[in-house]
């Protein structure tokens, strides 16, 4: 471990892209005492997802100089071997948590993507989509126990670097903590896609028919840009 590097950044080590972006972010009092409160965690035997290697895995698998969209999520699955470091995304081989499904459903109306026989969304990071949790970690069975620990001041850093950094990006923005997250975004150089949740609680109120992949591509497409691959 390198003098002045915390736990967190030694050990999971983060795309150079953020890295230089993100270094001031881990000797914040926040970030360190964050780190004590996983170590801490870990030392009692808690059972914490996703793995420790997959922390950072939605900044990792997407540069910063490579995303075009953003995808907002808040809190991972808290269930055995479904969290692996991507909001909404669950590892392969295990069952689609409900928003998730529905994600597929409108992927299917939207664009016509069948539904996939897997749950990983590591495909649309690889091609552009930053798939960022609010909170990067969760107790097993215990949804948002890791909540006001200190993972909200990081996230909100990421999304503030990609506004500030980065234009023609569009934000897919779940649910009002996902709208209230990232509330900051220039709209001017950005674009926005508001929805509710796709959660089946709220999913026919205004998620259903909303389209966001296709008018992801249209907006990309009307900048003279790439648009994403939503295959899975």
């Amino acid at each position: 471990m390198c003098q002045g590097e915390t736990k967190l950044e030694s050990e999971l080590k983060l795309h150079s892209s953020w890295k230089s972006k993100l270094q001031s972010e881990f000797e914040k009092s926040s970030m360190k005492k964050l780190t004590t409160f996983l170590a801490d965690e870990y030392k009692k035997g808690k059972v914490i997802y996703p793995q420790e290697d997959d922390l950072f895995a939605a900044l990792n698998l997407t540069p910063l100089d490579k995303v075009k969209v953003v995808i907002v999520g808040q809190d991972p699955y808290h269930g055995p071997g479904q969290a692996h470091g991507l909001c909404f995304s669950v590892q392969d081989g295990v069952r689609f948590p409900p928003s998730l499904r529905n994600i597929f459903k409108e992927l299917q109306e939207d664009v016509g993507v069948a539904i996939p026989k897997s749950g990983s969304l590591k495909k649309w990071a690889e091609h552009g989509v930053l798939l960022l949790n609010a909170v990067l970690t969760v107790e097993d069975g215990k949804a948002n126990a890791h909540q006001g620990k200190g993972w909200e001041e990081f996230t909100d850093k990421v999304i503030h670097l990609v506004n500030e950094e980065r234009e023609n990006v569009v934000f897919i923005l779940w649910g009002s903590y996902a709208q209230k997250k990232a509330a900051f975004v220039d709209r001017k150089k950005h674009f926005v896609i508001e929805s509710v949740h796709p959660s089946p609680l709220s999913a026919h109120r205004g998620f259903f028919g909303t389209k966001p992949f296709s008018r992801a591509n249209a907006y990309l497409k009307s900048k003279g840009l790439p648009e994403v691959d939503w295959s899975l």
